[in-house]
């Protein structure tokens, strides 16, 4: 269990620190886009819509307006954060077909019905990973499929997810993505495989006009 809680908390909430080598893209080249992995754009409706979901489901789990309010000011960079996971995902998934990696929906229901039997509950489960990780309840087998996807990277690599060439193998696959982010959700750090902060004073801050 413990390694299965830091497996999810390296993937759904470790925010590297920044380092030189950044990517970053302009509205104006991607018109729409939050980013683009691979060519393949994620929309900002895209984005909207993940963290929408995770509002709602902490909307519906904190009835009370003050206490929701307060899990809004402590979750005010979920927009970013979001975004983090949702290329990362990406990156995991190239790293783990160059390496011939593959989940099936066994090993995802394998390791949801044993979280769930010492999380006391489905409720409870669905309850930790919001609260710990911002994944909404409909997108909890999608994680928990991430999670056992880096596991096994990691053991075809010969090491586990929190050493060098498991990052390694993750920064591989982010150059060979070409990662562009738009500037108002911040860069990507390849060497790290990480989305960071890139300020920029002209841009207006997304996180801030969505946390809402």
């Amino acid at each position: 269990m413990l390694r299965r809680r830091r497996t999810a908390l390296v993937l759904t909430a470790a925010i590297a620190a920044a380092a030189p080598l950044l990517t970053a893209c302009g509205s104006d080249a991607h018109p729409g886009a939050a980013a683009v992995v691979g060519g393949q754009r994620i929309t900002v409706s895209q984005l909207e819509g993940r963290v929408n979901e995770v509002r709602a489901a902490q909307r519906a789990e904190v009835t009370d307006q003050a206490q929701y309010q307060q899990v809004l000011a402590s979750t005010g960079s979920l927009t970013r954060d979001t975004l983090h996971n949702m290329v990362l995902d990406q990156v995991l998934h190239r790293a783990a077909r160059d390496q011939g990696v593959t989940v099936t929906r066994k090993e995802i229901q394998r390791m949801h019905a044993d979280l769930e039997k010492q999380a006391g509950g489905a409720q409870q489960l669905q309850s930790a990973w919001l609260q710990k990780y911002g994944i909404a309840p409909e997108r909890l087998d999608d994680n928990l499929g991430l999670q056992i996807e880096a596991q096994k990277l990691a053991a075809k690599l010969g090491t586990d997810t929190s050493q060098p060439p498991f990052w390694d193998a993750l920064s591989k696959a982010s150059k060979e993505l070409r990662i562009d982010v738009n500037p108002r959700y911040g860069a990507w750090d390849v060497a790290k495989s990480s989305r960071v902060d890139a300020r920029t004073p002209w841009l207006r801050d997304a996180s801030a006009a969505q946390s809402a």
